[in-house]
């Protein structure tokens, strides 16, 4: 049974081959195509075997780089697109018709309530005309308000945190009411995943409390948008917040209660708004009275 080469010998093969080409180069024998075809096609595997060792390890590692760079750049795509089609939903959204917005991305999640983050901070400030006191919007609707601001990043409170209330309507009447995260004394939500909220029956985690200011009925399904501010300032009007979901037992009260579902799913967030100035409206028309 033969001997396998062993790898001393064929790297002599490979110099001997080696110094044939050089010098046919150096005489101008006019076959030196002949010898450079030559020795690729004999000497060819032999380079490959002989260069297993380094050689090999080398183009590994090569290809294993080449590998997490198409995998990077395929995350940083994947990524960017991704970020582009919710910009381009923002913009499409009702929150953002006619309005100047200043778009964000959160960079980082402040204190956690029962349902999630009560707050989050954005990366846009001052320098970007980031007062506080804006909506901040995202393509499902409310996000919140901006609370502080720096040159370079603004803090924002979220819908559903117990610090934050927002005037609503609800429905297609707009019955004014208010609207608040469900809190409890401890903030917990304890072994069944309520809020303990202060309506009349517990909320699960992550809905919000609704409290009518004016008589009017509520029902599941109602859409519950903002009724704005002096100067749309903290909120504008006409953003969506949410939809009822539930509506507590009357009891004798003078409105009603009721659990709405929020909009945005704070828990998720990523490219938001932060509104400058309010969505465009449509003008008003003046009327004559028709007292005699």
């Amino acid at each position: 049974m033969r001997r396998r080469p062993s790898r001393r010998r064929l790297l002599v093969a490979l110099l001997a081959a080696t110094l044939v080409v050089v010098v046919a180069d150096v005489s101008g024998w006019s076959a030196t195509d002949r010898v450079r075809a030559l020795g690729a096609t004999v000497l060819g595997p032999l380079e490959r075997v002989a260069g297993r060792g380094g050689g090999a390890a080398l183009a590994a590692s090569d290809s294993r780089a080449a590998r997490t760079r198409l995998g990077y750049d395929a995350a940083v795509d994947a990524r960017t697109t991704e970020e582009a089609r919710q910009l381009r939903a923002l913009l499409d959204s009702p929150g953002a018709t006619g309005a100047r917005l200043v778009p964000a991305r959160v960079v980082a999640v402040g204190s956690q309530g029962a349902a999630g983050p009560e707050r989050v901070t954005i990366d846009v400030g001052s320098r970007d005309g980031v007062t506080a006191d804006r909506t901040v919007v995202n393509a499902d609707g409310l996000v919140g308000r901006v609370v502080a601001t720096g040159p370079w990043t603004s803090d924002v409170l979220l819908v559903g945190s117990a610090d934050l209330a927002v005037g609503v309507r609800v429905g297609s009447a707009g019955t004014l009411g208010s609207l608040t995260g469900a809190t409890g004394a401890t903030g917990d939500t304890g072994a069944t995943g309520m809020t303990g909220a202060s309506g009349v029956r517990p909320r699960p985690a992550g809905q919000l409390d609704l409290q009518l200011v004016q008589r009017g009925s509520v029902a599941v399904g109602d859409a519950v948008t903002t009724m704005g501010s002096t100067g749309g300032r903290p909120f504008v009007a006409g953003v969506p917040v949410g939809r009822v979901s539930s509506v507590d037992p009357g009891g004798g009260r003078f409105a009603p209660t009721a659990a709405v579902q929020p909009s945005v799913d704070v828990t998720r967030l990523d490219v938001v708004g932060v509104l400058l100035t309010a969505p465009r409206t449509t003008p008003r028309t003046a009327v004559e009275g028709t007292a005699r």
